[in-house]
């Protein structure tokens, strides 16, 4: 029997809502400001907040990967095994990846992602460039960071 649309564990996000990013093995990821009113529709099942400092209290799971503003993570090898989980989870879950302003880290993140989907790292950037926000991965750094996140 399959599962009940709503059911969350096991819902996806809607394809074409807000900040929801499909990547080519069909995973979807929404990428969010937290500055940012939460829009409408379904909440993630697991978000991870992309932070210098205190995350905000949400009722669902969540963790920190420490990541200060227009900087990189705090700690390399945790912020790649955090992400793994993240595309991970995406197959079957409403996972969420959230900074501040949601185009910075938030699209760093997700251009790692697409690389661990298959994207190629030198054009990870500008893929997730064209399927999220025009302006996410803000710094040369995040660029670089995306580039060598493969090796």
């Amino acid at each position: 029997m399959p599962p009940a649309p709503d059911d969350a564990r096991t819902a996806l996000w809607p394809p074409d809502g807000p900040g929801v990013v499909r990547f080519p093995s069909g995973r979807l990821v929404r990428g969010r400001g937290l500055r940012h009113p939460l829009p409408d529709g379904p909440v993630p099942t697991y978000a991870v907040h992309l932070l210098g400092g205190r995350p905000p209290d949400v009722p669902w799971e969540a963790r920190l990967l420490r990541w200060p503003d227009f900087r990189l993570p705090a700690d390399a090898a945790q912020a790649r095994t955090v992400l793994a989980e993240v595309w991970e989870r995406a197959a079957t879950e409403r996972v969420e990846v959230a900074c501040g302003g949601g185009r910075g880290r938030t699209g760093t993140a997700l251009a790692c992602l697409a690389v661990l989907d298959g994207v190629p790292p030198d054009r990870a950037v500008e893929w997730v460039r064209r399927h999220y926000h025009p302006r996410a991965v803000e710094t040369p750094w995040q660029k670089r960071y995306v580039r060598r996140f493969a090796g």
